[in-house]
């Protein structure tokens, strides 16, 4: 079992970049990624599990990523993938690439939103 997840360069770029703008810590908005990468999951499109190991990325613990959450984690990706995944498929595998799809989804989020106050909003609606 792998309990590491290895962001992408651009996943850390925009992690980091909100941290310092919002305060929030990188693990919260991975959860808020994947949260809005689910929201969006569409049908039609198959999402591919990422199995390339990133090397100028983040490196997190599952556990600091997912926390007491991790089952809830696994039970959405599963659900938007459609079918029964292995441990090893869930994380990191599909869990990356939900954050990779969504860290797009978040930067986009706090770019139209124009302030930290705003963007928590858009966050909770």
């Amino acid at each position: 079992m792998n309990f590491t997840l290895k962001t992408s360069k651009y996943a850390k770029e925009i992690l980091t970049q909100l941290h310092s703008s919002t305060g929030i810590t990188p693990n919260l908005l991975i959860r808020y990624a994947v949260a809005l990468s689910l929201k969006n999951n569409r049908a039609d499109v198959e999402l591919q599990p990422i199995v390339k190991d990133f090397t100028d990325g983040l490196v997190l613990n599952r556990n600091t990523v997912t926390g007491e959450h991790d089952y809830v984690f696994r039970a959405m990706i599963t659900q938007a993938a459609g079918k029964e995944l292995t441990d090893e498929q869930y994380f990191p595998g599909y869990f990356n690439a939900h954050l990779e799809r969504g860290i797009r989804s978040l930067a986009a989020e706090y770019k139209s939103a124009g302030n930290y106050e705003r963007f928590v909003r858009a966050l909770l609606l």
